[in-house]
């Protein structure tokens, strides 16, 4: 029994074990409280208002049943007054009594049903919607009505002599308006949709005129019973001609009661009708400014890409829709523009024209909110583009913006393909996860790097982005313009190698030969190509890459081989007798839909002079061929000779002229690596020549010495190689990309030019950890705008000063005025240094016309003439032709807008740009480089000789020319017109074509021939100007006399004024050039130019060289 006593009971079901814890006692205090929620709306009165009113189904429900009581209600008055005509006694008598008292007694049960039920409803909404005033809710029209139209109802139940009285129960049609629209509403928000107000205002505007015309011809009606006795229908025939303010007068009430009510009626509308079209003029005014919604049923039908931008300016939206419809498959594709602005001026006026109005769809909105992206139909959306503020003053808050755009479409439509355009590269990894991105700054700056060493490859890659067909400057007698215009069609293209004909024949032959040879049978040029097993494209991978048939391969030619024609010119000469000749040996209009730039054989049969007894860079082979006449170039093998390729290695050093470094060049070697620091996140490593030991900060300053230098300035340290000044606002992570391009480890050191940052601000210790690794790499505070600072950095000896465009300008009350001060600056500059090669960066490439102005060029003049017309023609590319421009010393990264728009239909376009630009390097691709054409070289002739020269000496392809002329510019006619005529420009095209046939396969000509050019351009230019120009007087030769004086004078002056700073400032001047190397001579970029183009001299090509190869014949590659 005491065992039994001493047994634990067990515990209560309730507790648990974490009770029975040490520390816890709460199992010992049994005072806990269950406490439950919103026990407000578990009353009656609650629960019926949840039915009634908060739930959306239950309350749309509610809402459709009032409705179908009211139209009831109007429908049974409608059929009372059609059956109760005084007028028709016959048919009344006809029925018998015992059958009309059936009838009446029915109809009026159901009546008084009705209005009862309308009245219980009525009455419970109102003790539902009290809120302790109840006059307001006595007072309100909606109750008035459904008083005044079931009260009498029911009190006819209890007082029988009321059931005669006349009851307007044709005012519930107002109640059922009311209803419609709470219905509408409910319906909305039940399914989760918004609905347009536009939508809503026309139906309550539709509802208002049923109703005013429904009241009227019932109270005309009724009321007319005691005077001509209307029907119904008279009385609505009369409404109509009313309300329409017709008034034919032949239907018209008779007594006064009916003819106020008229008056009554015409008032209401009045006020009534003007309110409803003042509100539906403001929605439709709102509508337009926020640009609707882009239907479910065409999105689902139709093809649309969305543009997302935080402002949509007229240059941004026409290079965008130009780039987008120029290619043939997107014709169909709508655009959809989310932007949050409203749309101004311009932009409205260009989506009005018929062209744009029918596929281009505005939206006012936000790309995060959801409502907003719903309207664009982002989810069926084909890509969406999200475009930055460029013109920003922050621009690391408009990559912000971007980035959370970004973040915003993919979390909506994750299946949507995302292309951004980003400024900053350390905000580039926050958009990783996008299909395509384009940071601004690392092409901008690598770009402008590449044109310091390769000339013009700005003006190259621009116009490879852009879309074009080759037309431009055509119509031109200028040679210069024809060639250069229709080289500049030439765009990058893709193809199986297996589905091509132009590479199908060179399976399992080298890329090297499949290339030399597609360029001399078909005109193409093929730069690279990518493995079906590896995703990285390689340019120009060299004679080790053997072609397979799944290759896809990379080519550059007018247009793609799928929209090409092929005609064998010799197959017909041999099927009609004729004797086979060369197809370059007569000219022959090439369409330029086809992409056959040139076909038949190179220019490599023709009979060449005798070469130069030394060797040269491109020095004849000493062996002798077969056959009793000896090649003057070696042939292009199909598989290269494995003995005689070099092995990868990228770490030695191959370079014969790199092997033994001179003492002067400094103690101190360069050793190659990857930098050791990145100055921001997802920076490509690039293999670069580096120093054996980081420099000191302090070491990095140019114009202060130190403890371990006491250099001061540029001469002191007397570099060999000209300097790249680099003029930027900030040491921005971006001017990281300009310094890896030159210190690239294929740049041979004895190559590599000196760079110094002309900074406006003190660079930060993280942007110059980042360069300290670097050799020959200084900074210096100072502006481009202050004449002792660009002595100090070392302009004279420089061989090229690159203005970056400043942030802090990019911004401006009027936006072409963004570029005013970098302008000027550069003019100043060109004034003062003429020999300097500038190259300029510009926010708006419209401003690029006023580099290197001159007022009184007729030339000139006649160029900008000459833009307009291409303009007008619906040129891409009108800018094209500007000296500035042509010759790669402006650039404005807007241009490379594009890019992004070409990746779109072709989704390599960035890897290969990033590719030729040096941003990533891929094992086993080659590089751009330049190479000089001299004396020595010019024995090749041709392009399509030195196409298979480079391909068999060293497997590089070439991909263009830079051709600089000398060119005489006329400032001799004080004033230039150029409005031109309508009979003297359609001469001028007439004498145009001509020239055009005569000269159309004329690539080139012999320095004989140049006088007659340039007497032939300044006809051209003459032409373009003012028509009746009077001859010269005596007075204006003395005028045009001294204001030449006036110009030595002023450079002399000039002259003395750097001089004498530089003698203030302890410099040497006998560094100081005077002489103008530029300004009479004109520079442009020849694309894939055909193979029979004669090479001239101080051309530079642009080959791309085989990886891991160091020939000598390009004069800055390595490796």
């Amino acid at each position: 029994m005491a065992e039994v006593e001493t047994e634990v009971p067990p515990l209560p079901p309730r507790y648990r074990f974490s009770y029975l814890l040490p520390g816890d006692q709460t199992f010992q205090n049994d005072d806990r409280v269950q406490v439950e929620f919103y026990v407000n709306e578990n009353t009656f009165k609650e629960r019926l208002k949840l039915f009634f009113i908060k739930n959306q189904r239950s309350s749309l429900r509610i809402r459709l049943f009032n409705f179908a009581l009211k139209i009831l209600t109007c429908v049974l008055y409608i059929v009372r007054v059609s059956l109760d005509d005084p007028d028709d006694e016959s048919s009344i008598k006809s029925i018998p009594f015992a059958i009309a008292l059936l009838l009446y007694i029915s109809f009026f049960s159901f009546q008084v049903t009705v209005a009862l039920i309308g009245f219980l409803e009525t009455m419970l909404i109102t003790y539902l919607s009290y809120k302790g005033n109840i006059w307001e809710q006595i007072f309100q029209i909606s109750f008035i009505l459904e008083m005044i139209n079931t009260v009498p109802f029911i009190i006819t139940i209890f007082w029988p002599p009321l059931r005669n009285i006349f009851v307007p129960v044709f005012l519930n049609c107002w109640l059922a308006k009311g209803a419609l629209e709470n219905m509408i509403n409910d319906f909305h928000r039940a399914i989760q949709r918004t609905h347009s107000a536009m939508f809503n205002q026309v139906f309550i505007l539709i509802c208002t005129l049923l109703c005013l015309v429904f009241t009227g011809a019932c109270g005309i009606q009724h009321l007319e019973r005691a005077g001509k006795h209307l029907s119904l229908f008279d009385s609505f025939y009369f409404c109509i001609v009313t309300f329409s303010t017709v008034g034919y007068g032949d239907v018209t009430p008779q007594i006064w009661p009916s003819q106020l009510l008229v008056v009554i009626l015409i008032c209401v509308a009045l006020v009534v009708l003007p309110l409803q079209f003042e509100e539906l003029a403001y929605l439709w005014m709102e509508s337009q400014k926020l640009g609707g919604n882009y239907s479910r049923h065409r999105a689902q039908t139709e093809k649309h890409v969305v543009l997302c931008v935080s402002s949509l300016k007229i240059d941004l939206l026409m290079d965008f829709l130009n780039e987008f419809y120029a290619h043939p498959r997107l014709q169909d594709y709508y655009v959809v523009i989310l932007c949050p602005t409203e749309m101004d001026i311009q932009v409205r006026r260009i989506l009005q024209i018929p062209l744009w109005s029918q596929r281009v769809i505005y939206l006012q909105g936000s790309a995060l909110k959801d409502q907003d992206l719903m309207r664009a139909k982002m989810d069926d959306a084909e890509a969406c583009f999200i475009l930055s503020s460029r013109n920003e003053v922050d621009r690391t808050a408009a990559d912000h913006q971007t980035i959370l755009r970004a973040w915003a479409a993919k979390d909506f439509a994750p299946n949507c393909p995302l292309y951004v355009q980003i400024l900053k590269p350390e905000n580039k990894f926050h958009v990783k996860f996008a299909d395509h991105v384009v940071c601004e700054e690392e092409f901008k700056y690598a770009m402008l790097a590449l044109n310091c060493v390769c000339p013009a490859t700005s003006t190259l890659v621009t116009l490879l982005v852009h879309t074009s067909r080759g037309q431009e400057g055509q119509l031109s007698p200028e040679q210069w313009q024809r060639m250069y215009g229709r080289c500049s069609g030439n765009e990058v293209y893709h193809i199986r190698l297996c589905d091509s004909k132009f590479f199908g024949e060179y399976d399992g032959k080298s890329f090297t030969y499949a290339s030399f040879h597609a360029h001399k049978k078909y005109g193409v040029c093929l730069i690279g190509v990518k493995r079906e097993d590896n995703k990285s494209i390689m340019l120009n991978p060299g004679p080790r890459h053997i072609m397979a048939a799944t290759d896809t391969c990379y080519y550059i030619n007018i247009t793609k081989e799928e929209n090409s024609a092929f005609i064998f010119k010799q197959e017909e000469k041999h099927g009609k007798g004729l004797p086979v000749t060369g197809l370059y040996d007569a000219p022959s209009r090439l369409p330029v839909h086809s992409i056959i730039a040139s076909m038949g054989t190179v220019a490599i049969d023709l009979q060449q002079p005798d070469p130069p007894k030394e060797s040269s860079k491109l020095s004849l082979p000493t062996e002798n061929g077969s056959g009793s006449r000896r090649p003057s170039i070696a042939p292009v093998l199909e598989i290269a000779d494995s003995s005689a390729i070099l092995p990868c290695d990228l770490l030695s050093d191959q370079s014969e002229d790199e092997t033994n470094q001179s003492d002067e060049e400094g103690s101190v070697g360069f050793v190659k690596g990857y930098p050791p620091n990145s100055p921001y996140i997802g920076s490509s490593p690039t293999l670069c020549h580096l120093l054996p030991q980081k420099a000191s900060f302090c070491c990095l300053r140019l114009d202060k010495g130190c403890k371990h230098n006491s250099f001061e300035d540029a001469k002191a340290y007397g570099f060999k190689n000209k300097l790249i000044i680099v003029s930027a606002e900030t040491a921005g992570n971006g001017l990281y990309n300009f310094i890896v391009p030159l210190r690239a480890y294929y740049r041979p050191r004895k190559e590599l030019n000196p760079i110094v940052l002309l900074l406006d601000y003190q660079p930060d210790n993280h942007f110059l950890e980042a360069i300290c690794c670097f050799p020959m790499v200084y900074f210096m505070a100072g502006t481009i705008d202050n004449l002792d600072n660009l002595l100090q950095c070392g302009i004279i000896y420089a061989d090229n000063l690159v203005v970056v465009d400043k942030e802090s300008t990019m911004s401006a009350k009027e936006d072409y005025m963004a570029d005013a001060k970098t302008i000027v600056n550069v003019q100043t500059m060109f004034r003062l240094f003429p020999s300097l090669s500038i190259i300029t960066e510009l926010t708006h490439p419209s401003n690029m016309r006023f580099m290197q102005f001159r007022a009184k060029d007729c030339y000139s003049l006649a160029l900008s003439k000459l833009e307009k017309i291409e303009r007008d023609k619906g040129s891409n590319l009108a800018f094209m032709f500007r000296l500035p421009f042509a010759a790669g010393r402006v650039f404005s990264i807007s241009m490379l807008d594009t890019l992004l728009y070409q990746s779109f239909v072709k989704d390599y376009m960035i890897a290969i740009a990033r590719l030729l630009l040096g941003l990533d390097t891929t094992p086993g691709s080659g590089y751009l480089c330049a190479m000089k054409i001299t004396e020595e070289d010019l024995w090749i002739r041709t392009y399509g000789r030195l196409f298979q020269k480079l391909c068999s000496s060293s497997a590089e392809i070439p991909i263009g020319i830079y051709r600089t002329e000398s060119h005489m510019f006329s400032s001799s006619e004080s004033q230039v017109s150029i409005n031109v005529e309508q009979g003297e420009e359609q001469h001028d095209r007439r004498e145009s074509w001509k020239e055009k046939t005569a000269h159309r396969y004329s690539t080139t000509s012999d320095q004989s021939e140049h006088p007659l050019l340039r007497k032939k351009s300044m006809q051209w230019a003459r032409r373009l100007s003012r028509k009746n120009v009077k001859p010269s007087s005596r007075a204006e030769r003395i005028s045009q006399q001294r204001q030449n004086l006036y110009r030595r004078s002023e450079r002399q002056e000039l002259s003395e004024l750097v001089k004498n700073r530089m003698k203030h400032l302890g410099l040497p001047t006998v560094g100081y050039d005077e002489m103008n190397d530029h300004q009479n001579t004109l520079s442009y970029v020849l694309i894939n130019p055909p193979p029979d183009t004669m090479l001239e001299l101080n051309d530079i090509t642009k080959p791309y060289p085989k990886p891991n190869s160091n020939p000598k014949i390009c004069c800055d590659i390595g490796l």
